[in-house]
């Protein structure tokens, strides 16, 4: 990617949806370039526009991490088997502690206490799985921005986000078939025009206006950019796990939310309850963030560092490097 491209990256990170010409205006490029660099980088799997769907509509409870340690040389393997569970939702082979590292979402429908307790564990290879409840999302993927752009340019940008105002849709059976649609659409693309849906789900374009318009503006779906950190300079990946004294761990959820390289913060179960995953653009980085501001904090009293090796699936996408494949089909169900 060259700075055009980043640049687009980056003011998409803020508003997923912002039309082409908008988008031109805004970064000083003209709309054809704009439309055309859009058409590259989708087209050859760099990045990805998709709708993050919300965790009550799609989940039976909250999700879990999972820690697992592998006999010696079964890593990939194990990596690879973890993919064909569809309730995993990022996988990430590591150097540290444990050998992989994998988010599980518990689907609607699913057994979460089988998958953790049988069905992955007696996984050939495994060694052992340390299972972690998440009880707080501080922070959450979409939440990580290059932070390329101008203030004068977020601002224009936010303009052309549409806001979340109205109350949260608690079931899936609220939606009616054409929401449904237009979510499993947005899902996808979510880019998607109300005409674009509306040629997909053969109704009239004001419908599918309206459905698009209410499930954004219930968070019922979320427009995130889905890009490798690789493949925009950010190539290490690190998952710290922080003990901390119980008064304080607001205070480092809090602290640890506000840093630049931050994707996920997460309180936890388990002797460690801060979890920090962070991206760098290398190891100096990393060791001066763990120096100056994991070290500032208060409470800290014990830390473990695993550092990523090679990223197998994000948000149910499976990755070939910087290359972005597709989404797990079954997340919506009703």
């Amino acid at each position: 990617m060259d700075e055009t491209d980043l640049d687009i990256v980056a003011a998409l990170q803020v508003a997923p949806r912002v039309p082409a010409n908008s988008l031109g205006e805004i970064l000083a490029v003209p709309t054809s370039t704009i439309t055309r660099r859009l058409n590259r980088l989708q087209n050859e799997r760099l990045m990805k526009v998709i709708g993050r769907f919300a965790w009550p509509l799609i989940l039976s409870g909250n999700p879990q991490q999972l820690w697992v340690r592998c006999l010696p040389g079964r890593t990939a393997q194990v990596a690879e088997q973890l993919k064909a569970f569809s309730e995993i939702q990022f996988v990430m082979t590591t150097s540290g502690t444990c050998d992989i590292y994998a988010d599980l979402f518990p689907l609607r429908g699913s057994d979460v206490n089988d998958l953790i307790s049988n069905r992955i564990p007696s996984l050939p290879g495994i060694k052992s799985v340390e299972s972690r409840l998440v009880l707080d999302s501080r922070r959450v993927g979409q939440s990580w921005r290059l932070g390329r752009l101008s203030r004068a340019q977020t601002e224009a940008l936010a303009a052309h986000i549409v806001p979340v105002n109205q109350p949260a849709l608690r079931f899936m059976e609220e939606l009616t078939d054409v929401e449904f649609g237009t979510m499993i659409e947005l899902g996808r693309n979510a880019r998607a025009s109300a005409a674009e849906v509306a040629r997909t789900l053969d109704v009239s374009s004001s419908s599918a206006y309206r459905a698009i318009q209410m499930l954004l503006a219930t968070g019922a779906i979320s427009p995130r950019v889905e890009v490798e950190p690789s493949a925009v300079g950010f190539p290490l990946s690190a998952v710290i796990s922080l003990q901390v004294k119980p008064k304080l761990i607001g205070t480092v959820l809090d602290r640890l939310a506000t840093h630049d390289s931050a994707r996920m913060i997460s309180m936890v179960t388990g002797k460690a309850p801060v979890v920090f995953h962070g991206l760098f653009r290398g190891p100096d980085e990393l060791a001066e963030f763990i120096i100056r501001d994991i070290g500032a904090l208060p409470g800290i009293q014990t830390m473990d560092t695993c550092v990523g090796v090679n990223v197998l699936r994000r948000y149910w996408m499976d990755r070939e490097s910087v290359f972005i494949g597709e989404q797990v089909e079954d997340l919506l169900r009703r």
